[in-house]
């Protein structure tokens, strides 16, 4: 077989199907691997990783308190809606960045251990589970303090975590290809990833809009993606009506990453231990 013969056989969606189930089964390896990395960063610490959840904690009671004052907004119902924000947030923003470096970080395992380039992801993404679960324990106590009516409808967080979780897998995988191949790519989604923070509803809503006398401004809002991936998921933890349209937005997205993302691994998976 020649080295074209080869490197034609490597390009397929077979093989790039198989880096995604054979990682899937190396999950002993990943899933020890995400938790190291707790560990590992927060080694010799009293409290651990339970200091992003105190840092997370303190930045949401202080911006949801700040600006129920500022937007008269009640602080019952602003402080949990900015809280499930800043904690969905953080975990989508990492993600991103996180995966634009997923290959770059790993380029010691990739060149000396042959395994899927998919396990780096899992990993990635397992780890992001992990910060999730600890911040989380900051919308518990406050859900405590001003309790909200539940549904069944309510239940819809569970696969809304989970259809997050698989579209923080694509875009690992595609900006984690790009970036290795391009170094610019990082800077570049930091600076994109901030401003976008400023646009999407986090730290504000609809009525704070309407207060300001910019409600025509929602519009264009909706233009934001990262907008309804944070409704899925924030909508039920407050006990709000759930609204079709996000979902299907998340849906058509979670379908193109997907598409992007195979193609990626069809091309360039095998020139990633080379680009790293």
């Amino acid at each position: 077989m020649t080295f074209i013969d080869a490197a034609s056989q490597s390009k397929t969606f077979k093989r790039a199907w198989a880096d995604l189930t054979e990682g899937f089964r190396k999950r002993e390896l990943w899933l020890h691997l995400g938790w190291q990395d707790i560990k590992q960063k927060y080694r010799r610490s009293v409290l651990g990783p339970f200091w992003i959840t105190i840092a997370t904690g303190t930045t949401a009671i202080a911006m949801g308190a700040l600006y129920s004052k500022l937007f008269k907004l009640e602080l019952s119902e602003h402080l949990p809606y900015v809280t499930l924000g800043l904690i969905i947030w953080n975990m989508i923003n990492a993600s991103i960045l996180e995966g634009a470096e997923v290959f770059i970080a790993n380029e010691g395992l990739i060149k000396q251990l042959p395994t899927p380039l998919s396990v780096h992801v899992y990993r990635l993404v397992w780890r992001q589970m992990i910060l999730f679960a600890h911040n989380i324990v900051i919308f518990v106590v406050i859900a405590i303090i001003y309790p909200k009516p539940w549904s069944w409808a309510d239940l819809t967080v569970i696969p809304a975590l989970l259809l997050i979780m698989i579209n923080c897998v694509w875009v690992s995988f595609c900006f984690g290809i790009l970036s290795t191949r391009y170094r610019d790519i990082g800077p570049l989604l930091a600076s994109l990833v901030q401003l976008l923070f400023f646009m999407t509803p986090i730290i504000w809503n609809a009525s704070t809009l309407e207060q300001q006398g910019a409600g025509r401004w929602s519009r264009i809002i909706e233009l934001n993606p990262l907008l309804h991936y944070l409704d899925i998921l924030r909508a039920p933890l407050l006990g709000a009506d759930q609204e079709p349209r996000h979902w299907v937005v998340v849906g058509v997205l979670t379908v193109l990453g997907w598409c992007a993302a195979a193609l990626a691994l069809r091309q360039y998976r095998a020139r990633v231990p080379y680009w790293v």
